[in-house]
Parts: C-alpha cells; sequence; structure tokens
C-alpha cells in the first residue's frame, strides 16, 4: 500500500504548485480537494476517476474516504490550499491515518503570504526594517483567544490569517504605530487579486471600500514601504 499524499496547491494560480505536486495530481487515482479554496483548472486537469469535495466533509468522512481508497490500493491525493503546514489542518487527518497504518507524505506548496508578497513586490524580511515575520490569525469559532496585541509590540511583519471579517478588531488591538504601512491582498495570484495599501489606521475602512469581504491576507509593517524605515542595502550588493 503507497502512502497517502498531502499535497500543497500552491496560492492560486494554477502554475505555481511544484513539480511534484503536479506530478501527483496527473497519477492520482483519487483527489480530495480544499473546495474554493484550490483553483478549479488543478482538480479538472487531474485524471483522478474519483474527486471528493472536502467542504462540508467532517474529518471522520474524509479520514474513513481516504483509509477506504488506500486500502483498495489507490493512489490518494489531499490536496490542499497554500502549503499545508500553515494552517493546513493536516495533524488531526494524518494521526488518524496512521491509526490505520497508512503511511503519509507531506509535499509542500506555495503559502499565500508568498503569493501575496509577490504581489506586493516586497520581502516579509528587509534589512534594517523588519528581521522577523510572525504568522498568526484572531481568535474565532475555532481559536477562543488570540495573542495579536502581545505579538504586535514586537514591530515585526506580521501576516494576519484568516481575518478578513475581523480586520477592524485587528487592528483596533495591534500596538504598531497608526501610520504602519500596511496591506490586505485578497485571492492572491488569482485573476480577481486585489491589492489595497494603506496604514494601520486606514487599510480596514479601505479594503471595505474595495468590496474586499473574505479570501485576504492583512500584512502590517514597514517592509510594505521601506523608503521611510531605514532600509539598509543589502550585504549582497555591496
Amino acid at each position: 500500500m503507497e502512502p497517502v499524499w498531502f499535497v500543497g496547491a500552491g496560492p492560486g494560480d494554477p502554475d505555481l504548485i511544484t513539480v511534484k505536486g503536479k506530478n501527483l495530481l496527473m497519477s492520482a487515482d483519487v483527489l480530495i480537494y480544499a473546495g474554493s479554496l484550490v483553483n478549479p483548472d488543478l482538480v479538472g486537469g487531474s485524471p483522478a476517476q474519483v474527486k471528493l469535495d472536502s467542504w462540508g466533509m467532517s474529518l471522520e468522512e474524509i479520514v474513513a474516504s481516504i483509509v477506504l481508497h488506500a486500502k483498495e490500493g489507490k493512489r490518494v491525493v489531499r490536496l490542499h490550499s497554500g502549503d499545508p503546514s500553515i494552517f493546513g489542518a493536516i495533524v488531526e487527518q494524518i494521526s488518524e491515518l496512521e491509526k490505520n497504518n497508512i503511511e503519509c507524505v507531506v509535499v509542500p506548496g506555495v503559502s499565500s503570504m508568498f503569493g501575496a508578497a509577490a504581489a506586493l513586490q516586497v520581502q516579509l524580511t528587509l534589512g534594517g526594517v523588519a528581521d522577523t515575520v510572525i504568522i498568526t490569525r484572531p481568535a474565532g469559532a475555532t481559536l477562543e483567544t488570540d495573542e495579536i496585541r502581545e505579538l504586535s509590540r514586537h514591530k515585526a511583519t506580521m501576516v494576519v490569517f484568516l481575518g478578513t471579517e475581523k480586520f477592524e478588531d485587528v487592528l483596533s488591538r495591534v500596538e504598531y504605530p497608526p501610520d504602519t504601512p500596511a496591506a490586505v491582498v485578497y485571492h492572491a495570484t488569482w485573476p480577481d487579486q486585489k491589492i489595497v495599501t494603506g496604514t494601520v489606521a486606514d487599510i480596514a475602512g479601505k479594503a471595505r471600500e474595495a468590496g474586499i469581504e473574505r479570501t485576504a491576507l492583512l500584512i502590517i509593517g514597514g517592509v510594505i514601504d521601506p523608503g521611510h524605515f531605514g532600509h539598509r542595502r543589502s550585504v549582497l550588493y555591496s
């Protein structure tokens, strides 16, 4: 019995899946994918005989389907958006599959935060501005409390996932100066990508004015506008 493959689909653009991920997609017998988060071109391009949208499925249903097909000797590919290691919810799936003596292999993908950085043409780490990146999310249905206020005190670059509907709350609690640059990127690398830039003081309002209500990343920090924050030339070019 071959392993079950957990594959990162990338941020949206179907060309941004890794070569290994694409090869697995093209050789899959069974494809279980993350609904609207994965570009339909990737799903449609796979010759898998069985394709299951995991949206609305419980963990138990997903695992049961994987176990069934894996034990039949099928190549099962579990396709997650972005990179599975960032808010990918793979650990609980892998844990249950291991209980069934099924090996799992994770194939990394391009995270949406890297797609957003590329769209903005910025570095998330930049000499003289920020050498640290904080990846976080606001409290919600699956997270009782968050540490956004405390984390913002580090003045690092902050990337906020899973919080589009809570931008106002997040930005009211961060302890960055109000004039700190910020950006919202909706559907990074998708054809309908939207980019909004501003500051901690006004980015939430600007994002709402642009009609952004879901599926967006918030990035806060001087790296968004490095010219005003003492960016020093990289030693690579010294």
